[in-house]
């Protein structure tokens, strides 16, 4: 395994091996036993394997297509997608730089995904779709990115690459096409424009130009890095100045990394019309956002600037925001911003000066921000905390912004409506306190009032989000209705409807000055769950009158895929527009149920329970169990009992799930609750392994008691923080499980000095807690079967692969049972289908081996392995698991968290 570390080939044509030893009948129960020799060359590890075919044909089935709505809601795009992507594509060069990875042959980020064709459906008058037509002038093999409609829904802009013999075979080119005919072409005539899509890429100015973030024509060769340095490399902190800051991956190291970003980073802005006219705007800068006004008279274009930093991505790099006209004239600068090195790492810490600048989604040309005045730290008390200003795009002399609003919490942003009505959010984390504020932007005389002020935890109270409708100049306001004979001011909350019986989407009528609310819609209770997507009546300006109402909806049920409908006013009428084929019909009658039990502390904790297809307890007995889960944090025990999710909803299987085990007749324990619990000023991790372990008993014990697990077949999991979880149990509560699954995991929490996930003290402020959370610690107390997979790349902040390396070493040096599996070219999520059949194969072959096959007794008291927590157990100590909801990676930084974009580019709604 050691020399497939460093062996960068990778095999042309695939590599996979078509046999798996333990490939059998599709029965768990039913594993076929290796060989002594068979075992051998597994632990050896020379190529890549597959799993057995129950699971190998769910993972290569055709995905569904991503959707996307015309501005006017007439036509829909179905935007085909590929399978897997071969090994080969992770393979390419890449360059780390500043906290991103480029792929220097495109110049954009590196191991982007892509669309393989586009095919466009009118939306008839009936609801119904009528035939596809497909995007047509593509050159085959064309892989497609960054879809976006024009304002008038009149065109697509997109960009394609493809592979040639020359040496340009991959950067990326602008096509566009014309709605109605389907009909594509190059958006340049000339062959020596291309796109640079490092950060911003394009965006429409109107609806016949687009602005145009391109390679610049006068980029020279590739900078050579020099075979002698100039000199050592010296960071210096003579200043005496705190800088605390996460553990950061792809940083720039030296200057020759500094001349590679701009080489690659810098873009030429360019305006180009639908007739070929090409106008250069600006100089050659790092260009990240381009974001036309409402009223399409001006740009507000945001770049960043050296001095760099080697200890922060370039997300906190000196930044600077200009505004120009919208022929690409400069007009004023409205901040530049230092290198933000020194950002607190407390949470709810944010820049100094200027963040968050748009426009105003409801007013031709207005700009609005915030500015911290706690300097950023979160630790320093201060009334106000954040101040909203606004001020017109076109300055009077001596015109000074204009306070907005004051607030206590930080600032998340604003949902506006007109001058009467806007939505201002704030929150803070350490409470978890959010409010939101009602203002009236054009009248002074009118004071600001609270409407919502609750707990982000309390997803009881979550009244729902106001829905948006889309203006003429394509950005969103909040959608104003009006009833029959009603003054009433109404708007549309959007709401996922938490109760204790699961999630019951609903859609209210929301009175904004009396508060009355009256339910308009709501989600199937008994078999399906039902989702609002997006408003489709707002094709005209104004208010939306009730009766004229028109929503698009999703539906799915527990064994149902996911299906969408427009439903509209008066009659309720509901028309399914789409007709999706089931992903994986072999697990269609899967049975799914959300069950709720209790920890020894009285927290209630809830899990969906999976069984296979035909099923019986009664007449099948039970079946080995994994347990897959994710830890989360909260204040209050009662929020941490709160149900999340919904009974009904599809159960879907991505392609590294532990829902794929289904097919190999495993009862699997989905996102079982791990609540780790810190009430008042108690921080949650202080008593992290004891509530990590109580949740684990009671999960297990819940299983076994329902009599669908076998007591010693057992088996936990999980991914990034889901795996620091697996070896904490492993190590702590050896009773309850048969083996566990880490992947992508971080181990020693000191290594993580400055904070990790959620804990935001640094290792110097809570050592006691950072060592007793490390499973790393704990290495010699772990004594059953661990399976360690990592991305030989991982760029996550906090899961750096030396991490299972070192974790291994220390298992491996006190005699435990351990494998380490490093995939060549993968980061913290696995992508290519080399590499992830290889994961499936070596998880099914750890879960038969050594859960499927374990023959322990286990006594049905989990109290019974009590005494000696760490020694090693005996056959009769097994037991449980459980954890919290969702998955995810662990705490990444927010690049440049706050955004609130008033005129959305994302290709949904």
């Amino acid at each position: 395994m050691n020399a497939s570390r460093f062996n960068r080939l990778v095999p042309v044509n695939s590599a996979l091996a078509e046999d798996s030893s333990t490939a059998g009948n599709g029965s768990a129960n039913a594993s076929v036993p290796l060989t002594e020799e068979d075992d051998e060359n597994v632990a050896i590890g020379v190529k890549y394997r597959v799993p057995p075919p129950e699971i190998r044909d769910i993972v290569d089935a055709p995905p569904l297509p991503a959707i996307s709505f015309s501005p006017l809601r007439d036509k829909i795009l179905f935007l085909k997608r590929r399978s897997l992507p071969p090994l080969a594509e992770l393979a390419r060069p890449e360059e780390k730089l500043a906290g991103i990875r480029i792929d220097g042959n495109c110049n954009t980020r590196s191991r982007m995904s892509f669309y393989t064709g586009i095919g466009i459906h009118q939306l008839m008058p009936d609801g119904s779709l009528g035939p596809e037509k497909e995007v047509n002038g593509l050159p085959d093999g064309a892989k497609i990115n960054f879809v976006s409609w024009s304002s008038d829904g009149k065109h697509l802009a997109f960009s394609l690459r493809f592979e040639e013999e020359d040496s340009s075979s991959g950067k990326l080119r602008v096509w566009v096409a014309d709605v109605e005919t389907g009909t594509a072409r190059p958006l340049f005539q000339s062959q020596e424009i291309f796109l640079n899509a490092v950060f911003d890429n394009y965006v429409w100015v109107d609806n016949s130009t687009l602005l145009v973030c391109t390679i610049p024509l006068s980029r020279g060769d590739l900078p050579k890095k020099p075979l002698v340095p100039s000199g050592p490399k010296i960071q210096s902190n003579e200043q005496k100045s705190v800088i605390q800051v996460r553990t950061y991956q792809d940083l720039l190291k030296d200057e020759y990394d500094e001349d590679l970003f701009d080489y690659y980073a810098t873009s030429q802005l360019v305006l180009v019309s639908l007739d070929g006219k090409v106008k250069e705007v600006g100089s050659p800068a790092v260009y990240t956002s381009m974001d036309p006004s409402p009223d399409e008279k001006y740009i507000l274009i945001s770049s960043i600037h050296r001095p760099y930093s080697f200890i922060v991505p370039c997300g906190r790099f000196p930044k600077k925001v200009e505004m120009w006209t919208a022929d690409g004239k400069f007009v004023r600068e409205l901040c530049d911003l230092p290198l933000a090195e020194n950002i607190p790492i407390a949470f709810s810490s944010v820049r100094k000066g200027m963040r968050s600048i748009n426009w105003r989604a409801d007013k031709p040309s207005t700009l609005y921000w915030a500015e911290t005045q706690d300097g950023g730290d979160a630790k320093v008390e201060v009334s106000p905390r954040d101040i909203i200003y606004t001020q017109p795009a076109e300055l009077q002399e001596g015109e000074q912004p204009e306070i907005l609003h004051k607030l206590d919490l930080r600032y998340g942003g604003i949902s506006w409506c007109d001058d009467s009505l806007a939505l201002v959010y704030e929150s803070w984390y350490k409470t978890r306190r959010t409010r939101t504020w009602v203002i009236s932007p054009g009248s002074k005389d009118v004071s600001p009032r609270i409407l919502f002020d609750r707990s982000s935890e309390d997803v009881y109270s979550d009244p729902g989000s106001p829905m948006l409708r889309r203006t003429p100049a394509g950005t969103y306001v909040i959608a104003k209705l009006r009833k029959e004979n009603d003054d009433g001011t109404y708007v549309l909350l959007n709401g996922s409807g938490a109760t204790p019986e699961g999630n019951i989407p609903f859609l209210d009528l929301f009175d904004i000055n009396t508060g009355s609310k009256e339910r308009i819609w709501e989600s199937d209770k008994e078999k399906y769950y039902e989702n609002v997507v997006a408003l489709m009546s707002d094709q005209k300006e104004g208010d939306i009158h009730l009766n004229d109402l028109k929503i698009l909806t999703s539906k799915e049920s527990k064994t149902e895929n996911t299906q969408y409908y427009i439903q509209s006013w008066p009659d309720r009428k509901s028309c399914q527009i789409t007709d999706f084929p089931h992903p994986y019909p072999q697990l269609a009658t899967l049975q799914k149920e959300m069950i709720r039990y209790q920890r020894k502390d009285g927290v209630q904790l809830t899990a969906t329970l999976y069984l296979p297809p035909g099923y019986d307890p009664s007449k099948d007995g039970p079946l080995p169990c994994l347990v897959w889960s994710y830890p989360g944090e909260f204040k209050s025990k009662d929020a941490a009992g709160q149900v999340r999710g919904s009974p009904n909803e599809f159960a879907g299987i991505g392609p590294t799930s532990a829902l794929l085990w289904l097919a190999r007749r495993f009862a699997i324990l989905s996102g079982p609750t791990i609540p780790i619990i810190g009430e008042g000023n108690e921080e949650a991790n202080d008593r992290y392994v004891e509530q990590l372990v109580s949740s684990a008993e009671a999960a297990v014990e819940e299983v076994i008691r329902r009599g669908v697990a076998h007591p010693s077949k057992i088996a936990v999991g999980g991914h990034s923080y889901g795996a620091f979880m697996t070896a904490n149990l492993l190590a702590h509560a050896p009773h309850l499980f048969s083996c566990g699954i880490a992947r992508s995991g971080a181990y020693n929490r000191t290594l993580t000095p400055f904070g990790f996930q959620n804990e935001d003290r640094t290792l110097w402020e809570a050592t006691n807690t950072y060592v007793e959370m490390s499973p790393f610690m704990s290495a010699n107390k772990i004594k059953k079967p661990i399976l360690l997979i990592h991305g030989e790349e991982d760029n996550n902040p906090g899961t750096l692969t030396m991490q299972s390396d070192r974790f291994f070493n220390a298992l491996k040096g006190h005699g435990a049972l351990c494998r380490l599996v490093i995939l060549p070219f993968e980061s913290h999520g696995y992508a290519a289908r080399e590499s992830i059949m290889h994961v499936l194969w070596e998880t099914d072959r750890w879960l038969q081996k050594h859960c499927v096959s374990n023959t322990s007794e286990v006594s049905p008291d989990i109290n019974a392995s009590k005494d000696g927590e760490g020694k090693e157990v005996t056959d009769s100590e097994n037991k449980v698991v459980a954890a919290s909801g969702g998955g995810g990676a662990e705490l990444a930084d927010d690049f440049e968290s706050g955004q609130f974009h008033s005129k959305p580019r994302s290709l949904m709604w």
